[in-house]
């Protein structure tokens, strides 16, 4: 019996063409080449006119809060269900996370929670669109405007994913991507930083290489004590022949998404949401089963290794980690996480592997 994976890259012969130039050829004056490129069909997919790859997500946000002025004293609000990634950056600048609940049915951040636990230290709020599933931007945006707090997208999850005609991780003050290998499209690790705002650019440009200012006449001079995030040329070719394959990509996940959905709405348990306006990129599928309907998930997952497909489990609270304090009060958050799982998705899953994952999960999830 084949393993299906939760997930794989879809890496084709334009990847590899890309790659051994950036081997043969990417060095001496050519050692930005891929990247440059990266960065200019990014920011063009995007709708953004600044972009700057990076080694990771995590990089990205660790600059782009640092670029804010973000530091020790300060806050920074952001949604309990979320991946480590998204608050270890907040923690390393000395500052203060504060974590709020997530609505029910997107399971991404509560706006009125949001607004709830501003303070005056409050200096950033950010918002993570969950496995492809979107904030409520307008309201977040609105809120942000009316405080006077800037809105990060963290779009690690959400390539593809967009609000009315603007994609995920366009619409605030900066946004932050992930191209691990297990992303829509990848460099095997890396990220990437995107802003409307040129300044701030700017700032996370300098911090990026040191603190060297591309302005700064003196060479090995820096203006400012900086990081070391910067992306390769190497993982920069994979992502060029990612961006040109881009559309082909995100409608494979959607694909996948779409067959699952089909093959399990019969059960009682909930899907990524797609409300109106919005269209999912659909990342991760990932299933919440209703609440009163006896379920372990545990026995899912032990189910899953029995047949050789790789499930995962639901993002556990922040709160819930022994770094942090509990927040119990979060009840959507505590009340998903052992209800909810992930389902396998890489790009070419196939009609039976599909059946498969769906067959186990009838097994454990009945009306």
């Amino acid at each position: 019996m084949n393993r299906i994976h939760y997930t794989k890259p879809s890496i084709t012969e334009l990847e590899v063409e890309y790659v051994t130039d950036a081997a043969r050829n990417g060095w001496g004056e050519r050692c930005y080449e891929y990247i440059h490129r990266f960065e200019a069909g990014f920011a063009a997919h995007l709708g953004v006119p600044h972009a700057i790859a990076t080694s990771s997500c995590t990089g990205a946000m660790h600059m782009g809060l640092a670029a804010l002025g973000i530091g020790a004293g300060d806050e920074v609000i952001l949604a309990d269900i979320n991946w480590i990634a998204t608050v270890a950056p907040v923690c390393h600048l000395g500052a203060k996370p504060v974590f709020v609940d997530v609505l029910p049915d997107t399971w991404c951040i509560d706006p009125v929670k949001v607004e709830a636990a501003i303070t005056p230290r409050t200096k950033a709020i950010i918002a993570t669109h969950l496995y492809g599933n979107l904030c409520d931007m307008v309201a977040l945006l609105a809120i942000g405007h009316r405080h006077g707090i800037p809105i990060v997208e963290d779009a690690a999850e959400a390539i593809g994913s967009r609000w009315l005609m603007r994609r995920a991780g366009s619409m605030g003050t900066f946004g932050t991507f992930s191209f691990h290998g297990t992303k829509t499209m990848t460099t095997g690790e890396g990220g990437m930083f995107v802003t409307h705002d040129e300044a701030l650019y700017e700032r996370v440009l300098c911090l990026s290489n040191h603190g060297r200012s591309s302005s700064q006449p003196r060479q090995f001079w820096p203006d400012m004590l900086g990081f070391k995030y910067k992306m390769s040329n190497l993982q920069a070719a994979v992502g060029c022949a990612q961006v040109e394959r881009l559309d082909e990509l995100i409608a494979a996940k959607r694909a996948v998404f779409h067959a699952y959905a089909e093959r399990l709405s019969h059960l009682p348990l909930r899907m990524n949401p797609q409300p109106d306006g919005t269209y999912n990129g659909y990342w991760m599928p990932s299933i919440v089963v209703d609440e009163g309907v006896a379920f372990d998930r545990e026995a899912l997952l032990a189910d899953f290794k029995a047949q050789h497909i790789d499930g995962r489990v639901f993002f556990w609270p922040l709160s819930m980690l022994p770094m942090f304090e509990p927040c119990p009060a979060n009840t959507v958050s505590y009340g998903l996480y052992g209800r909810a799982c992930n389902l396998p998705s890489y790009h070419d899953l196939g009609e039976p592997e599909i059946d498969r994952v769906c067959a186990v999960v009838e097994r454990h999830v009945r009306a």
